[in-house]
């Protein structure tokens, strides 16, 4: 028996021995990771569906039709949020392959940069561009 008393010694016994002999063990953020990526997947599906339908409904339209759906308020809040969920869908489910598969360290954290650097780019110029359209700038 240790000094902490008997509930002591019995955690230490259920730990993995590969934790015991690393010192390592969960990272914690598994769980907020998984229903991430879950919830933008979720809204996905309905976003998705808004934007397939939005963008067939300007199919044959012309310009300024086209520039006047992309102003109206709900649009242009949909279209934001739609390019949002993907790019955050897009880096977690990205950001799973590369530490799963790619073993150099420097590289995998290269390309975790990389990726985030490229959504981030990307979701900044499209909020430039919907909120230049609906504004009317």
């Amino acid at each position: 028996m240790s000094a902490n008393g008997p509930q002591y010694d019995v955690r230490k016994q259920l730990r993995n021995p590969l934790k015991r002999a690393r010192g390592l063990g969960s990272a914690q953020s598994g769980v907020g990771h998984w229903w991430t990526q879950r919830v933008t997947a979720a809204a996905l599906v309905f976003l998705g569906i808004w934007f397939v339908v939005t963008v067939l409904g300007a199919l044959h339209a012309d310009y300024a039709t086209a520039r006047a759906m992309i102003a109206k308020p709900w649009n242009a809040l949909l279209l934001v949020a739609f390019v949002l969920a993907m790019c955050w869908h897009a880096v977690l489910g990205l950001q799973v392959v590369i530490e799963d598969y790619v073993h150099t360290r420097w590289l995998e954290v290269s390309l975790l940069v990389l990726v985030k650097f490229i959504a981030v780019l990307g979701t900044l110029a499209t909020l430039m561009a919907v909120l230049r359209v609906a504004l009317g700038a």
